[in-house]
């Protein structure tokens, strides 16, 4: 329980313009946190909560920010910013329900303590990998900019986090785009238990700001008063001046980086010292020293807020324990998507693959107002493949973005633009890239609306695959990387008429899509496409051909390879399935036809080993074994990363291996 102070304050207050009422709301709106947190601290031990990352002495930080803010403002706390949620007025007994797994939390028992966003209260909580926050915070703000609303978005870090690449790649487009974000780093001098002295050299973290030319200030994060004050003053200046700001928060975290890490690690005359600088026992002392504060309204606070602790926590624990089903769980990895199918009409046009993902974009960034197209060299360059080409021109350079090289942070954008309510489509120059933006992919889209029903509006373009002698980095085809990850679409389209109506259903869709394009079949392949706009429903394969004998199952550029091979052996009697979209995956398709034919063979570029034909195969195995003549084949590029001199590619690509296996399979 608190003591109040009774010696000279080591914290200096300065105030000449809050009134007696705003003074005693910072007061109340800290105590309300560190009482919850004394609270927890039982439950804790009580084992009646599963962990606790406690944010005792920081209480300054959390409640000066937020309160600094507007309500309709977004801001990103971490795990120990309890004073953001309570300053919010976020119920008690939804966020103990929370904490305790129930299905009243925020994330009906799928994830636990801070790990959570509410759009009714404007906060969106971090995850553990912690860097992506950051871009995340950059999204939301750009929706702002781009909606003219006058707005400041808050995020915060911790100084641990400012070592990672997504703080950096953040505040770099921060800084590029002019974005209305305040970056808060809480200087706690530990991250878990190293010493910032074995984390960063530079003297300050706020000296991190100069290097991306934005204002940055250090402020003492035990003042209520220097941080209310201060980060007021700097958000409505924001708010005229749209522009990122960097915060350095000098504070002390007085307790483990979660209860059972402890805190032995901490010389102990450190810890005196910033137990003395205690920031609601110092400012308890200044408001008595000013008559502000008396016992009686003392005593009247800490009596309402543990009312209203042990209130809540009884309607906590009063509720059962969470419940659910298989489909209930299973429904709630997407939201939910009504595809609305637009009609081909009879004009058609004969052009190349890329065309047609050229028309696609341009046709939804005329449909959506909304969307923002983001990736390196798109705007006046038009890409590497020439795609956007001429679409500064149509839709200015607001919503036609080039981005700094950092995939990580640019997707954690996307992922902010999507909670401000915006679509987005991010090009990888080359699917290859995209390992350095994977985090935010598989650990933030893929499971944000199964945590806390948000969903991820965003399409990452994925130009992909060989045969175009372009070597280990810009020839992969890494769509099993993703195919296994719960909440996100894989599409890979093999013609430009599937291409164009699968971009569109991709871009409708509030879903993440990952939309591979083979860039060996950009300009290589035409078609008579519909030219206007339509779109396919995901999920339905296409059976390019009708047969007797065998199935083969393939996608992309083994579509074509399928074609030619069954050309030149002049085959007739195969069921070719294109697959078209690998998640969700046409089972009812593939099933009918195996079940039909008795024979598989599934061919893939991605080496077998791990591959999505790997799991088609285990599938047909499990649920067509009596129908089987003959065993499931797998066709595949070789074990090794793919090489770059034509010969090693043609002996890498599984073309020629193909025909082969497929004659075996038909005389087996």
């Amino acid at each position: 329980m608190l003591s109040r102070k009774t010696k000279s304050s080591p914290v200096k207050f300065e105030n000449t313009q809050l009134s007696n009422d705003k003074l005693l709301d910072l007061y109340r709106s800290m105590l309300k946190p560190r009482m919850i947190e004394e609270k927890m601290l039982i439950l804790l031990r009580q084992g009646k909560i599963s962990k606790w990352f406690s944010g005792i002495g920081q209480e300054a930080i959390s409640v000066g920010v937020t309160k600094a803010l507007n309500s309709e403002e977004y801001i990103l706390p971490m795990h120990r910013n309890l004073g953001v949620f309570t300053s919010r007025n976020v119920p008690l007994d939804r966020l103990f329900c929370q904490w305790q797994g129930k299905a009243r939390g925020f994330t009906k028992g799928r994830d636990r303590s801070f790990h959570f966003g509410t759009q009714e209260y404007r906060i969106v909580g971090m995850i553990s990998h912690l860097g992506p926050q950051l871009g995340v915070a950059d999204g939301i703000a750009l929706g702002h900019l781009l909606k003219h609303e006058n707005l400041v978005t808050a995020v915060f870090t911790g100084e641990g986090g400012t070592s990672e690449g997504d703080f950096h790649e953040a505040l770099n487009i921060a800084s590029v785009w002019d974005l209305p974000v305040i970056f808060c780093i809480e200087n706690n001098g530990y991250g878990l238990s190293t010493p910032t002295s074995e984390q960063f050299r530079c003297k300050d973290l706020a000296d991190r700001g100069i290097g991306y030319g934005m204002d940055s200030y250090i402020i003492d994060g035990n003042n209520i008063l220097e941080v209310y004050s201060k980060v007021s003053e700097i958000a409505e200046s924001i708010r005229k001046q749209p522009r990122p700001v960097l915060i350095e928060f000098k504070t002390f975290r007085m307790r483990g980086h979660e209860e059972a890490s402890g805190i032995k690690y901490v010389p102990k005359e450190l810890m005196e010292e910033w137990e003395e600088k205690d920031p609601i026992l110092n400012f308890e002392s200044y408001l008595f020293d000013k008559g502000i504060l008396t016992e009686a309204i003392l005593e009247e606070y800490r009596t309402e807020i543990s009312a209203e602790i042990e209130e809540n926590l009884q309607v906590a624990f009063s509720e059962n324990s969470i419940e659910s089903t298989e489909t209930y769980e299973l429904n709630d990895v997407f939201q939910s998507f009504e595809y609305e199918h637009f009609v081909k009409n009879e004009n058609t046009e004969n052009i190349r693959f890329i065309d047609a993902v050229s028309q696609a974009l341009d046709s939804s960034m005329e449909k959506h107002d909304n969307l923002v197209l983001m990736g390196q060299d798109i705007a006046d360059y038009g890409g590497v493949f020439k795609i956007t080409e001429g679409f500064t021109e149509k839709f200015g350079k607001d919503r036609v973005r080039n981005t700094p090289i950092c995939e990580s942070a640019i997707v954690s954008t996307a992922m902010g633009l999507s909670i401000n309510g915006m679509k987005a489509m991010v090009e990888m120059q080359f699917s290859d890239f995209v390992s350095s933006g994977f985090n935010p992919i598989v650990n933030y889209l893929a499971k944000v609306h199964y945590r806390w029903n948000q969903n991820a509006d965003v399409v990452i373009r994925m130009p992909c695959g060989g045969g175009v002698g372009a070597g280990p980095f810009h020839s992969q085809t890494n769509e099993a990387w993703f195919t296994k990850v719960p909440g996100l679409k894989v599409v890979y389209p093999a013609f430009p008429e599937d291409a164009k109506g699968l971009l569109n259903t991709a871009i409708n869709d509030p879903n993440p899509v990952l939309f591979f394009e083979h860039k060996a079949l950009y300009r290589s392949i035409r078609q008579d496409v519909p030219t206007g706009y339509y779109t396919i429903a995901f999920g339905k394969a296409a059976l390019l051909k009708e047969g007797e004998g065998i199935t083969i199952i393939t996608y992309g550029a083994g579509v074509h390879w399928a074609l030619q091979t069954l050309e030149e052996m002049d085959y007739h009697q195969a069921d070719l399935l294109d697959l078209r979209c690998l998640q969700p995956l046409d089972l009812e398709s593939i099933l009918n036809s195996v079940k039909k034919t008795g024979k598989a063979i599934i061919l893939t570029e991605d080496s077998v080993f791990g591959s999505l034909a790997s799991e088609i195969s285990a599938i047909i195995s499990e649920q067509c074994f009596e129908n089987l003549d003959a065993p499931v084949v797998r066709v595949g590029s070789l074990e090794t990363p793919i090489p770059f001199a034509p010969a090693l590619e043609k002996g890498y690509l599984p073309r020629d291996r193909f025909a082969q296996k497929l004659k075996d399979l038909i005389d087996y």
